[in-house]
């Protein structure tokens, strides 16, 4: 199938189209999303979500960019929002601390080992990840769209809905920071 009929396949609720998108398309969504939690659990589950947002929202798919596009769209966005929930969490968890309430478990990402990087390079790749934890999210966003996926500057514009001088922008301050971040570490 290409991809307008499985998209016109998942919009007539056929499960053999959807199963397929979930075939073609799930490394490419988990990847993103570890990329972003670093943990292999919660890039399964915003793969999960992600998956059920497209079967709920696939009428909205326009088709004005690649499903790919959309897809990388709907990945970060679940990906960014479940960070943000975790920084929710710490601070409940903070706040309950002080209140004497220790029965909330410890959220703080674990090392992980990224699929796309070569034996040789990890100890360098976690501290990379590590210290892109830091970036703001449009940096982060930009940053491993480019460097972690591979995408060109154009098809991180697309996904960011932004132009390509921005994204390059982004990737340039982001490099900038991680350079900071990495001569403080390197100099302890």
């Amino acid at each position: 199938m290409d991809e307008l009929q499985l998209i016109e396949g998942i919009k007539n609720g056929n499960e053999p189209a959807f199963s397929q998108l979930v075939e073609q398309y799930q490394a490419m969504i988990y990847n993103t999303a570890l990329g972003f939690v670093q943990q292999a659990e919660d890039a399964e589950d915003i793969t999960q979500e992600v998956f059920i947002q497209v079967h709920r929202s696939i009428s909205s798919f326009k088709g004005e960019s690649k499903l790919s596009t959309w897809l990388y769209r709907v990945a970060v966005t679940k990906s960014l929002e479940y960070l943000r929930s975790k920084k929710r969490k710490k601070r409940f968890a903070f706040f309950s601390a002080i209140l004497g309430n220790h029965d909330e478990p410890d959220n703080t990402p674990a090392d992980f080992d990224h699929p796309g990087i070569t034996l040789e390079n990890k100890e360098k790749a976690k501290l990379l990840f590590r210290a892109t934890r830091l970036l703001p999210d449009n940096q982060r966003t930009a940053f491993i769209l480019n460097k972690t996926e591979g995408l060109s500057y154009r098809e991180v514009s697309e996904v960011m809905q932004v132009s390509v001088p921005a994204v390059e922008s982004l990737l340039h301050r982001a490099k900038q920071h991680l350079q900071k971040t990495l001569e403080e570490y390197y100099r302890q």
